[in-house]
């Protein structure tokens, strides 16, 4: 993998997404008057290298990072920002991420290394095994502003959705809001750890900010219709878990009328259960 493979997309003035082909991954930088708001720091100590560096050739203000959930590739690369030179914090979460990270990152850090292994792509096999895992030292239950200097910015739980934890950073004053794992442009919604009866609930709200552009965790930044179709298709699948949950469908029969490929829905149905 090319290590170097990132670029910016200016979203507005001091708000950028920075793209990598590596699992699609999109992370995000916020720019106020005096502070910096790192918005995920990718999956590995040698990733988020990369993203500190690229961040500090943007600006050389004090940097605060936010994690929009514990999945390994948002946010095992923070060691970078938080160590010397950079000293970023606090590192926002939401306390399930927390967590999530305490009792899960291990698993992760497995399951992962044992896939790039597997790929042949030992580079990032070593890094993401010896990559240390930050915790968060400042928890956002609900919802939190945060003053950049003349910029407010607007962490917030939209409720349970791709994870029980999910945080979005609003940017009001550049109509931008960076959704993660809620929102996902080049593939299907992951629902692995998701509660898909919730799910709609938490696109809703997030719409409900009227944001002019959405930056997924995955894939390209959207417009507005963008995630009304994916809100729609949710919508769908909920009705679809409902339905089998309560004995009216069957499983096969959500597959066919799923607007999500077969394992997509079979996982949402499995976790539908759970819920």
């Amino acid at each position: 993998m090319n290590r170097a493979d990132g670029y910016w997309v200016e979203l507005a003035d001091g708000v950028l997404a920075r793209r990598y082909a590596e699992l699609d991954l999109t992370v995000g930088l916020v720019v106020g008057g005096e502070r910096a708001l790192v918005v995920d720091t990718r999956g590995d100590r040698a990733q988020g290298a990369e993203l500190a560096v690229a961040v500090r050739a943007v600006t050389s203000f004090p940097l605060a990072v936010v994690y929009t959930h514990a999945h390994f590739d948002h946010c095992f690369g923070t060691a970078p920002f938080v160590d010397a030179p950079v000293n970023a914090a606090p590192v926002y979460a939401h306390p399930g991420c927390a967590a999530a990270l305490a009792a899960g990152s291990e698993a992760q850090r497995a399951e992962w290394t044992a896939h790039y292994r597997e790929l042949g792509d030992q580079e990032t096999a070593t890094a993401l095994a010896g990559s240390p895992v930050v915790a968060p030292t400042a928890l956002v239950g609900g919802e939190m502003k945060l003053d950049l200097g003349g910029r407010e910015v607007v962490l917030g739980h939209p409720g349970r959705a791709h994870t029980d934890h999910d945080l979005t950073v609003d940017v009001p004053d550049a109509g931008v809001l960076f959704a993660g794992d809620l929102v996902e442009q080049g593939a299907p919604p992951d629902f692995t750890d998701a509660y898909p009866l919730d799910w709609p609930g938490a696109i809703e709200r997030l719409r409900a900010t009227r944001p002019a552009i959405v930056v997924p965790g995955h894939g390209d930044p959207v417009p507005p219709g963008f995630v009304a179709t994916q809100h729609e298709e949710l919508i769908v699948l909920a009705r679809l878990c409902r339905s089998v949950l309560a004995g009216d469908s069957t499983a096969t029969q959500a597959v066919l009328e799923s607007p999500y490929p077969e394992a997509t829905t079979r996982t949402a149905l499995v976790r539908g259960r759970m819920e």
